[in-house]
């Protein structure tokens, strides 16, 4: 298991569809990933959970994932989350 904390940066503007294209980025790797903030933990690879979980611009966010392309996992959500 691997995480790593990073703030959203403001995926609204730069993405057209922010909440189903980092499905797509969550759905191409293997492992599982999670996002936490608070008491909220999702399953990035949910679209419902990502709608009710909302990232938003300077939300703190912790990704956990699990599995064997995990690393290549947490850098593609955080490179998506802070539009790098």
């Amino acid at each position: 298991m691997s995480e790593k904390k990073v703030i959203v940066s403001n995926v609204a503007k730069e993405y057209s569809n922010p909440i189903a294209e980092l499905v797509q980025v969550a759905c191409q790797f293997d492992s599982d990933i999670r996002l936490e903030s608070g008491d909220a933990k999702i399953n990035a690879k949910s679209i419902m959970g990502i709608m009710a979980f909302n990232p938003c611009k300077g939300m703190s966010v912790n990704i956990v994932a699990t599995g064997t392309d995990e690393q290549e996992a947490l850098n593609a959500m955080e490179r998506f989350l802070a539009c790098q």
